[in-house]
């Protein structure tokens, strides 16, 4: 049997994720109520952050020995910029794995220059992995169909060398036009709605939609106040928040959030967890503290949305934890969508909030008779190539869906983005939501 120290350099980082990741399954299985908030919280995001470094050193390994070590091999190893080029791909890795402990450290009411550089780098460092693999797998093709893979020469030696200079010209396009992409304001979608058993005094009734605004490392006060100025442009009777507001505790980020004050719809704005909420595991601080600024928390619960015409007419709308809390084991939260529509017959029109999609399948097959469905959670990818995941991976991906003949569900894809300030084959964006009576 081969020993640890004998293994190569990519087997030994997928053990030690391994490793990191049965520690997370045991803290969430029998430490979860041994150990004090706190705690939990820093043994979570510290977990999460060594999990995804590990994975990440299998890649860093390939991108160094395509990127420094290939050409250390050639002629390239003499010339005067070599070891700028491989101090560049040393600090561009670094950062790169750097990024996730900005969470730990590095969150004020704006981002650090840092973090914005650290997530930049791990964004092109995705994009650059993929094309490696990309063009390593079309070498290969091309040798096995060429019934050449058995001959070397100079020809075969340019080729590869022309491989990593081809993947990290296309990265850095492509991390340009994403930093460019998600730079620019969210754009603001109108979408209108037929809502069937909306009353007829609350048709045109305007709802703004917001999501995954991940205040954080690389989101700040300065974005969400210009969100918050976007939304009063367009004076929306309801405002709701499905999930993914913060990636820190509330706390720390406080002074960022001050701009939601501001948020004055008449008839509210509300509220439900995403699954980061539930990685701050500061869900009951970020309640109190959105509760401060009038936002209504749907913690599985609902409210009548009352017509400023008739007091006689309204709709319910209900909200749910999200399903991550489940997985997390999260004290006194969870999913639960009985508790959530108590009270809320077929009779009247229901509006449900649910940050992700695979939560709204599940409230569908359990109560068919929901009228609307708005979930976020997808980002629409965010990103090349992250985006076929992300479709394959929900029920629902991103926009307006119909499903049989009185149900809709809306995904937002994100009113700014996770980490990674990119955006490529995805839009930001604020949805404007016209309810329409039948």
């Amino acid at each position: 049997m081969i020993s640890f120290k004998q293994m190569p350099l990519e087997a030994k980082a997928a053990v030690a994720a391994g490793v990191v990741f049965f520690s997370m399954m045991l803290s969430r299985s029998y430490l979860a109520e041994k150990l004090d908030l706190r705690t939990r919280r820093w043994l979570l995001r510290l977990q999460m952050a060594l999990f995804a470094n590990a994975l990440m050193l299998i890649g860093s390994l390939h991108v160094w020995r395509s990127t420094v070590t290939t050409f250390s091999r050639s002629s390239a190893a003499s010339s005067f910029c070599f070891m700028p080029w491989k101090i560049a791909v040393f600090i561009f890795l670094t950062l790169a794995h750097s990024s996730f402990f900005t969470l730990l450290f590095l969150v004020a009411e704006e981002p650090y220059f840092f973090s914005l550089a650290a997530y930049t780098c791990l964004g092109a460092y995705i994009i650059l992995i993929f094309f490696l693999f990309t063009l390593g797998s079309v070498e290969q093709a091309y040798k096995f169909l060429s019934g050449r893979g058995a001959k070397a020469g100079t020809g075969n030696k340019n080729r590869t060398a022309m491989k990593p200079v081809l993947a990290v010209m296309l990265t850095v396009v492509l991390t340009v036009v994403g930093l460019l992409n998600a730079s620019q304001p969210p754009t603001v979608n109108s979408v209108e709605v037929p809502v069937c058993k909306l009353p007829s005094t609350m048709n045109n009734l305007k709802v703004v939609l917001l999501s995954d605004i991940h205040l954080g490392p690389t989101v700040g006060k300065t974005k969400l106040a210009m969100i918050v100025r976007m939304v009063k442009t367009l004076k929306p009777d309801v405002t709701v928040i499905v999930g993914d507001l913060t990636d820190s505790e509330a706390e720390i980020i406080r002074p960022a959030v001050e701009p939601l004050g501001e948020l004055n719809s008449p008839l509210g704005t509300y509220f439900v967890t995403g699954n980061h909420e539930y990685y701050t595991s500061d869900v009951s601080n970020w309640f109190e503290l959105l509760k401060s600024f009038n936002i209504r928390p749907l913690h599985n619960e609902n409210v009548k949305i009352v017509s400023p015409k008739n007091t006689d007419d309204w709709f319910c709308l209900a909200g749910v934890d999200d399903i991550e809390a489940d997985v997390l084991r999260y004290s006194g939260h969870g999913m639960d969508l009985k508790k959530a529509l108590r009270d809320c017959s077929s009779e009247h029109a229901i509006v449900l909030l649910a940050h992700q999609p695979t939560a709204a399948k599940w409230a569908l097959q359990e109560r068919p008779d929901i009228n609307l469905i708005l979930s976020g959670h997808t980002h629409g990818g965010q990103m090349f190539p992250l985006n076929a995941g992300a479709y394959f991976l929900n029920p629902f991906f991103v926009g307006l869906y119909k499903v049989g003949q009185n149900t809709f569900v809306y995904v937002s894809p994100g009113t700014m983005y996770f980490g990674i300030p990119m955006r490529l084959g995805s839009r930001a964006e604020i949805t404007e939501i016209i309810l329409r009576s039948p």
